[in-house]
């Protein structure tokens, strides 16, 4: 997919999390007013979306007015539990109807969507296709969210297996940041077979976090995001805010 010579001055990787996503936007948009903005970008999950939304040419605050917009079930409805609890489709008719770029090639920022092909088990980077399609899968969490069915393959979150992706960055660019938004929370219950699952995977994409942060620049990861549950929309100002200050108060030489 890529070649050998470093053709980017600056790549960002932003990592999953759910609604702490977010917080994605706050970051770059403290980074942005410290003159730093990638020359292409590398995306999973939360990180995918918030992702397509700037490489398409939104600002970093035009995003977030945008996204904040959206609530859970804004983007997700009950379905038969045969492949999934919940089917994504809100999802995808949402960004068809904020991103007037249909096609993942054709963004102002080259960007690479990670997704987990389901039937092979493979991760796949993704920089070519249609970008709604391959945004829906990448932000589809396993069990949660049924799988995105794209050219005879099931695809579902690529955090699976890479969840920051930083290293499809490496070869490409002569510097990476990587953004996490995936500190793990104490929590006192789960009510419910949604918490469980969210549960389930936040905590199955975190024990690589020291071999992505080794891939990196500079790595970012507010930490006081842990005390919001990734399926939490109601506090996105104060999510994206934590995003803005932590990085805001960071003395960064690339």
């Amino acid at each position: 997919m890529f070649g050998r010579r470093k053709k980017y001055k600056l790549g960002i990787a932003l990592g999953g999390g759910g609604a702490r996503g977010f917080a994605h936007l706050g970051v770059l948009q403290a980074l942005a007013e410290k003159g730093i903005k990638p020359d292409i970008i590398s995306g999973v999950s939360a990180g995918a979306i918030a992702g397509a939304f700037i490489a398409s040419g939104y600002t970093p605050l035009e995003a977030f007015e945008t996204l904040k917009q959206y609530n859970f079930t804004g983007i997700s409805g009950l379905t038969i539990p045969k492949t999934g609890i919940l089917s994504s489709s809100k999802m995808k008719s949402s960004l068809l109807k904020k991103l007037s770029t249909k096609n993942l090639e054709d963004l102002e920022i080259p960007l690479v969507i990670c997704v987990s092909n389901m039937l092979d088990g493979k991760p796949e980077y993704m920089t070519e296709g249609p970008l709604a399609d391959i945004v829906q899968a990448s932000a589809s969490i396993p069990v949660l969210f049924s799988p995105v069915k794209m050219n005879g393959q099931l695809y579902s979150d690529g955090g699976i297996f890479d969840n920051v992706p930083v290293k499809v960055l490496n070869a490409q660019c002569k510097r990476v940041i990587g953004v996490s938004i995936s500190p793990i929370q104490k929590i006192e219950e789960m009510t419910n077979l949604i918490q469980v699952s969210a549960r389930m995977f936040q905590l199955a994409v975190n024990p690589r976090k020291s071999e992505i942060e080794s891939k990196c620049h500079l790595f970012i990861e507010p930490t006081d995001l842990s005390n919001y549950d990734i399926m939490d929309t109601k506090h996105a100002k104060e999510i994206y805010d934590i995003g803005y200050s932590y990085t805001k108060n960071l003395t960064i030489k690339l």
